[in-house]
Parts: structure tokens; sequence; C-alpha cells
């Protein structure tokens, strides 16, 4: 069987909502901000819905002993935020995943060429094998951060069937690439838009979505 990329776009009214405030021009920076960590909560949640390891175990509840399913905490869980935007998302994902752990990779794109460079690289040596791994990164455009950081996980030894991607847009030419390259990803995104323009932005998109997140 042909291993193909899964993209999924939730139906979650909160998600939608969320996404509307985001892509508002008229959005202040405090209220875009409040509007990504709720996207990354939300789109964290379903990404998680049928990810997380669990385990089965007897319990003993105030009336009687009964079966149990829980989260199994000898599986590594590990969240990678693409900064700067990515921080964002992070705050969203973190209150749902409380004890995964954080390794922040800084991703820059050359604003002419649109290629990327890594700034910051806070990633072990090697991962833990069977770790678990969600990357947030509020846009997937041209496909460029995303693949140097994938290409990055993979060389410490991640397994790519068991990263999950949370975005709050995606296009097609980032879908294309991540496809051709790693079929066994799944991205969870708010939207797919069409259009990737000349500077490399999603349209309609979000804009600068670190920008707009930290004011600066």
């Amino acid at each position: 069987m042909t291993i193909q990329l899964r993209v999924y776009v939730p139906p979650h009214p909160l998600i939608k909502h969320w996404l509307g405030v985001a892509r508002d021009v008229s959005t202040p920076s405090p209220l875009f901000k409040s509007a990504m960590t709720e996207l990354g909560r939300w789109l964290t949640y379903e990404t998680i819905r049928d990810w997380l390891p669990t385990e089965e175990m007897m319990i003993q509840s105030p009336l009687a002993a009964c079966p149990a399913t829980m989260i199994n905490p000898e599986v590594p869980l590990v969240v990678v935020p693409i900064l700067r935007a990515g921080l964002a998302l992070l705050e969203g994902a973190q209150t749902l995943l409380p004890l995964a752990s954080i390794y922040h990779l800084g991703l820059v794109r050359n604003e002419e060429t649109l290629e990327p460079s890594c700034y910051l690289n806070k990633l072990p040596n090697q991962f833990q094998p069977n770790t678990h791994v969600l990357i947030t990164d509020p846009m997937l455009a041209t496909g460029g951060s995303m693949m140097l950081a994938m290409a990055e996980l993979v060389k410490r030894g991640v397994d790519p069937a068991l990263t999950r991607i949370i975005s709050v847009v995606a296009a097609p030419p980032a879908l294309q690439k991540l496809s051709s390259s790693y079929p066994s990803l799944t991205i969870y995104t708010a939207m797919i838009d069409e259009i990737v323009n000349d500077q490399g932005y999603i349209v309609p998109g979000l804009g600068d979505a670190g920008d707009r997140s930290f004011g600066t």
C-alpha cells in the first residue's frame, strides 16, 4: 500500500472562529496572539485524539476495581515550535501536553531568495526510539522552513510516521514538498489556501504571523 501524506482540516467551530479572528487585518496584536493560542489548543486537541500512546490498567474507584485507559508516560513526547511564530501556537498546545519536552528551532527566511536558514537549534543529538513529535508552525507556505526542520529531526532519529504538524494555514507548494519527501507525515491545519505570492506569503493567509503575534 502506498503511503500518502495525510492533511486534516478539522470542522471544529472554535477553530473556524479563531481563524476568522486571526485573518482579520483589524485584529490588534494582543487579540491576534490570543487567537493563535486558541488555534494551537484546538488544533492540538484534534491532532492528539488518536495519536497519544495509551496503556490499559486496573484502578480502584471508591466503590470497586475497574479498568482504565491512561496515557503511557514511558513513551517520549516532544513539541518543537518553529521560532518565532510557532511560540504562539505552543502556548495552546502546552495546555494539553504539559509534560511534553520542548525543543526550540529558530528558522529565518531570506526575503529575496525565500530560502530558510537556522539561527537557533536546541534539538538533542539523538531522540529516543518511538519519540512522538508535534511541530508547531502557523504557516506552511513554500515549505522550505518545514523541510529544513524535518531534515534536522530525521537526522536525529525522529520517525516521520510518529511526527505531526499543526499549522493555521497551509498551501499546496508546502504540502507537495512534504508529501514527496515525508509521505508518512500527518498535518492538521485550520485552512488550506491555494495561493502563495511572489514574496512567499500565503493569500489570503494571515500576513506575518510572528510580527502580528509579538507586535514587532
